[in-house]
């Protein structure tokens, strides 16, 4: 049998049920090769990379995009993989100092802190400066910088609807909230998005003098009343998230019963769809490679703060299957991104694109399942 990257892959003791096998390329030197490449590729002045051409070439946004935060982090996130996996010729994690790259990269991000248009993702722009803290919490920029955004955030909040304003409208009285809000969010008092089966509602808009809902919608779904897969995986992310920093069990078993609609609807082949109702002719339905890997970490995070072990477990096995998946179908070698198979938008047509954050999460997927024992990461590519 061809050798692939060794894994190596822990024992458990007592007889426990083994880990499932976790795909080579998450430890490829392919990774941070590319995301150098990248680096190096970075216009001036600074733009950043959304997603790709459907032939995997990177396009370039400018600061003020939702999405900027992503690439800034992705180069902190390769710190975090080269503490857990130290550097050889083979993994190439030696390649760059990437806290210098990454504090170089969030340099555009700088001004957005006097104000921008990117209303309720002041939290995914904040993403580097968060990074930062993590290693050095002295860092007086990173610091202004998330007590600047916050502060963007906090004034979005409306006490009457108990939300943060996602999107403007032109009507004040029309108070939108998308479930992407959940990754941006340090509290979300109320549930609206989750119907009875565990699954989301993309948009739900209020009346921002009332409260009272108004409608519940999609944007990047299929359909009004189906399920956008990379909106059920950011809430799946989001309420775990919630429940690791208030402890409020609510948030628990609402993460559960998300996870579950997720599993539970996930085709046979494991590929995550773009949207769960989405119609299978004409085929392929597309899948979409973002959702997979954000699912995949909230998983891992939703396992973490689990109650019940068995649960953590399943969790835990469910998100290295969701990766293993993806990985087969999306892991693409000539790209410029990591993974190819991402749906950005497909009622606009944007799909089978690389994508910066479904990237950024698939390098995180791997360095957390180091950071927990369950592998040890070598590559012999």
């Amino acid at each position: 049998m061809r050798q692939l990257a060794a894994l190596i892959l822990l024992i458990p003791l007592l007889g426990a049920f083994a880990t499932p096998s976790i795909p080579t390329q998450l430890y490829s030197s392919l990774v941070p090769t590319k995301v150098l490449a990248t680096y190096n590729s970075l216009p001036k002045p600074i733009q950043y990379p959304q997603y790709t051409t459907t032939t995997g070439t990177w396009l370039y946004f400018p600061p003020d995009t939702w999405t900027s935060g992503f690439f800034p982090a992705t180069l902190y996130a390769l710190n975090s993989r080269k503490a857990v996996c130290p550097p050889t010729a083979a993994n190439a994690l030696g390649l760059a100092d990437w806290v210098t790259l990454g504090r170089s990269a969030s340099t555009g991000l700088v001004p957005l802190e006097a104000g921008n248009n990117q209303g309720h993702d002041q939290g995914f722009l904040s993403f580097p400066f968060a990074e930062e803290l993590e290693i050095n919490p002295s860092n007086t920029t990173a610091q202004n910088a998330i007590k600047a955004f916050s502060k963007i955030l906090a004034a979005r909040f409306n006490p009457i609807v108990g939300c943060t304003r996602s999107w403007d409208s032109a009507d004040p009285n029309d108070f939108q909230v998308i479930i992407d809000n959940m990754m941006n969010l340090d509290l979300l008092l109320k549930h609206n998005h989750i119907r009875d089966d565990g699954s989301t509602w993309h948009v739900v808009e209020y009346n921002s003098t009332t409260g009272v809902v108004i409608r519940k919608r999609t944007e990047q779904g299929f359909a009004d009343n189906s399920t956008w897969s990379r909106g059920q995986a950011w809430g799946i992310y989001g309420f775990a998230n919630m429940y690791k920093r208030t402890s409020k069990v609510d948030y628990l078993v609402t993460a559960r019963r998300l996870a579950k609609y997720f599993l539970d609807n996930i085709p046979a082949d494991g590929i995550v769809p773009w949207d769960f109702d989405a119609p299978l002719i004409p085929a392929p339905r597309p899948a979409d490679s973002s959702a997979a890997t954000i699912a995949s970490m909230g998983l891992l995070l939703l396992a973490q703060v689990e109650t019940d072990p068995d649960n953590a477990v399943f969790y835990t096995d469910s998100a290295i299957n969701i990766t293993n998946a993806i990985t087969s179908l999306a892991f693409n070698e000539p790209w410029q991104s990591i993974l190819s198979n991402g749906t950005v938008n497909k009622p606009a047509n944007n799909f089978l694109t690389g994508i910066t954050y479904g990237d950024y999460y698939y390098i995180k997927v791997g360095t957390e399942l180091v950071s927990r024992g369950l592998v040890n990461c070598t590559s012999r590519r």
